[in-house]
């Protein structure tokens, strides 16, 4: 057969293995994890089966499994794919099948693979790593190495091939396909599928090409899906994970044309994402990054390992994972001075580190909400100015911190009319909801917000910026070759203007937010400290949301609220305070008018968290319970261990739904470094509490919507 191997490296506990065919010289890539390399078999060269033996003899042999090219690239006038596919994937067209390989070089943690295509242009395919090797960095760069320009439709960021190398053959209703889908108050849920059901099965002759395409266009990119995928072999139980970093149009491909399974991914393409893009002679473009990882395990350690793509440089005053008070649930966009410094003084000596003035700071009309872009004070509410409510906040040992959605203008703003600033579509202004988008690629908004957010930032003494963004642009805007290219650009002006907040704010704490969780991705996480996990503020799915984000993010980025209400019954404030256990517990609501033993259940829970803090910026989280149908009607029960860095100590969130769920609720305790597990503390309202029987934690919820959290340690 000639597919040989081209070379092979060990990463951490992962063996990465390139494969060349040598007569097509196409070039492929697959991971494996090396406790597994003495299982991977030898797959048959042909198809061999009954069906075959009555074609005509020309149309044999026929191969049973091709080199999928590790860089899918698409080329406008170049012919796409065939096998029934344009429509459906751009995926091994021309341009992708006249790529061969060049060269390969590895430099210190970076593998770089050079291909070269007849058409004219040169694809350099880049894998690095971090010390230690979980996740795997990779990207592709074009150059147009030709005399005339050429246009792009489609370049993947990465693309691995071979899937399952534990099989023989094409590994029937053994293969499965892992997504998150996500929806606004309904982020991260997850969808398991066998590739049968998505009809992702060899065609009994290869005649056609099985492909599921997905993931999102616009600006909101964990809008339909998360960005993270996986395809897990359930018989040998392994999976491959991958997450794409970008904050624009992006997609996934699940692909198949013989007996494998091929997985690619980067922007959203020119059929998906309505993206091109013109590259002059000796131009080259770079793709976004991809994160790639696996494991000899399930999807969980995959998505686990996933989790550290993301940059952890924050300012100091994180280190110890402070709680947020917001007030937006609180005032619901009309803070005053005078209200915000009545929480302060609630909230004075609690442990709460951080009160965030949300939106209505700023002046405008009665819904201050429709007035954004001008930034200018309000005055009535603010008589004294912002310093003064930000000194006043200080003075009561608190860092004040401020809300702003300073890529959008909305009507009514002095902002709106400034048209020539702002994206445009065909030519029309880019409108939705009473709101329009800056263009971050005009240097001007960058002047124009400096201005009006980093220096009020920096006048007033603030130390925390939440940065909201409530809509999306849609497929594009004008200003460049394709609308999608138009996208793109304006998304990288995006993240330019946050690399200047933090460079002249270094000390200032960033939270990300866009509709709740609808930026929870590395490329715009990376520039935060945390980012918000969704707008289910005060809604009874609010454990199952966080749960699901928990596994996609590190609990370290991941605010959950606890809106606390006056009519709220101990029970709710507790099912309440206990979701916020599963990330950075951030409190909201009515917390200077609750009673006193209402605000001495909401304290228990304060100081218990700011103990076991450290078990939430370094620890492992594991879900159990009941499979949810319905979020708006959650039934049954959720439990989710997270075990410390150390081994010794642990956490465990206990939820109650309604409907039918066990009396008592056993979960399996953790695999521990030390001495049995005890019980060092717990939060809820039952009467009876937690105990530990053998080898699982017990707990009796007593009714509906009940909560409990345990702390474990070992000697």
């Amino acid at each position: 057969m000639p597919i040989k191997t081209l070379s092979r490296f060990t990463v951490g506990d992962q063996i990465v293995r390139y494969l060349i065919d040598s007569e097509s010289q196409r070039v492929g890539l697959e991971i494996i994890p090396r406790s597994m390399a003495d299982r991977v078999v030898a797959r048959r060269e042909l198809l061999d089966e009954p069906t075959l033996a009555s074609l005509p003899a020309r149309w044999l042999p026929m191969r049973a499994w091709n080199v999928d090219s590790l860089v899918q690239v698409g080329l406008v006038g170049v012919p796409g794919p065939g096998r029934f596919a344009q429509g459906r994937t751009l995926r091994n067209g021309s341009a992708t099948e006249s790529l061969q390989f060049f060269s390969q070089r590895k430099k210190g943690n970076r593998i770089v693979t050079l291909m070269k295509s007849a058409l004219g242009f040169t694809c350099e395919h880049s894998l690095a790593w971090d010390k230690g090797g979980e996740v795997l960095q990779c990207k592709t760069r074009f150059i147009n190495s030709s005399r005339k320009p050429l246009t792009l439709a489609m370049l993947s960021s990465f693309s691995l091939g071979s899937l399952s190398p534990f099989h023989a053959d094409e590994a029937p209703e053994k293969l499965c396909l892992h997504r998150f889908r996500s929806a606004w108050t309904a982020e991260g849920r997850p969808e398991s599928r066998r590739l049968e059901e998505l009809q992702i099965e060899r065609s009994w002759i290869g005649g056609s090409v099985a492909c599921e395409r997905f993931g999102q266009v616009g600006s909101l990119p964990v809008r339909g899906f998360f960005p993270v995928a996986a395809i897990e072999d359930t018989e040998a139980g392994v999976t491959w994970a991958a997450q794409v970093a970008w904050a624009g149009s992006w997609q996934m491909e699940v692909y198949r044309r013989d007996d494998c399974v091929n997985f690619s991914g980067g922007l959203a393409d020119r059929e998906f994402g309505h993206w091109s893009k013109t590259m002059a002679p000796g131009q080259a473009f770079e793709t976004p990054s991809a994160f790639l990882t696996v494991v000899r395990g399930n999807l969980d350690e995959a998505t686990t390992r996933l989790q550290a793509a993301h940059r952890t440089d924050v300012p100091k005053v994180e280190d110890d994972l402070p709680v947020i008070f917001n007030e937006w649930c609180t005032n619901w966009g009309a803070p005053t001075h005078d209200n915000l410094v009545a929480i302060a003084d609630r909230l004075r000596g609690t442990g709460v580190r951080y009160l965030v003035i949300d939106t209505g700071w700023a002046e405008g009309p009665d819904d201050s909400v429709l007035k954004i872009g001008d930034w200018n004070v309000n005055r009535k509410s603010f008589p004294g100015g912002l310093q003064a409510t930000a000194d006043a906040i200080r003075e009561r040992g608190l860092i004040p911190g401020i809300w702003f959605e300073f890529e959008l203008v909305t009507e009514m703003a002095k902002a709106f009319a400034k048209t020539g600033h702002q994206l445009h579509f065909d030519g029309v202004l880019i409108e939705g909801g009473g709101r329009r988008f800056w263009d971050f690629r005009d240097p001007w908004v960058h002047r124009y917000l400096t201005k009006k957010v980093i220096d009020l930032i920096r006048d007033n003494g603030i130390g925390y910026l939440k940065v909201d963004y409530n809509d999306t642009i849609g497929i594009g805007c004008d200003g460049a070759e394709s609308p999608g290219e138009g996208l793109r650009a304006h998304i990288e002006g995006v993240r330019e203007f946050f690399w200047k907040i933090r460079r002249e704010l270094p000390g200032l704490v960033i939270e990300i937010c866009a509709s709740g969780g609808h930026r929870l991705e590395p490329s715009m996480l990376d520039l935060g400290a945390m980012g918000s996990f969704s707008d289910a503020h005060e809604t009874p799915e609010v454990p199952i949301v966080a749960a699901n984000v928990g596994r996609l993010i590190p609990a370290r980025k991941n605010q959950i609220w606890a809106a606390l209400r006056t009519t709220d019954s101990p029970q709710r404030l507790a099912y309440s305070l206990a979701a916020t256990f599963l990330g950075r517990m951030c409190l909201a609501g009515d917390v200077h008018h609750l009673d006193k033993s209402q605000w001495a259940l909401a304290l228990r829970a304060v100081k218990l968290y700011r103990r076991i803090a450290p078990i939430i910026r370094d620890g492992v989280s594991r879900r159990v319970g009941s499979e949810q149908m319905s979020y708006r009607h959650p039934a049954g029960w959720q439990a989710v261990t997270r075990l410390a860095g150390s081994g010794k100590q642990a956490l465990v969130v206990v939820h109650s739904f309604a409907g039918q769920f066990p009396k008592s609720i056993g979960i399996k305790l953790p695999e521990g470094k030390g001495s049995p597990w005890v019980i060092a503390d717990s939060f809820h309202v039952n009467r009876k509490p937690p105990a530990i029987r053998g080898n699982k934690l017990v707990w009796s919820p007593e009714g509906e919507f009940r909560a409990c959290v345990i702390w474990l340690k070992q000697k």
